[in-house]
């Protein structure tokens, strides 16, 4: 299991953007979650990353399990962190 911390630093996830990262994650056959305080939700589910309503600024904690965990997490830092 891979955890990173890292710093939202686009302008906030709202519909467009966590639909492209969710594709993104979805590219993946690791499970993919991402950590905000006590909220963990699946980085595939559309649903789940829309409720935790994250802002640019915010920190996040992105925990990859699987075959290919660490290309999920360098591309969730890489997606979460571009600017």
């Amino acid at each position: 299991m891979i955890r990173r911390a890292v710093t939202v630093n686009c302008e906030g996830l709202e519909a467009r953007p966590i639909a492209m990262l969710v594709q993104k994650a979805s590219q993946f056959g690791s499970s993919i979650h991402i950590e905000v305080g006590t909220k963990k939700v699946n980085a595939k589910s559309i649903m789940g990353m829309m409720s935790l309503s994250v802002c640019g600024g915010d920190k996040v904690i992105v925990a990859t399990e699987g075959i290919d965990e660490e290309a999920a997490a360098d591309a969730m830092e890489a997606y979460l962190s571009k600017q």
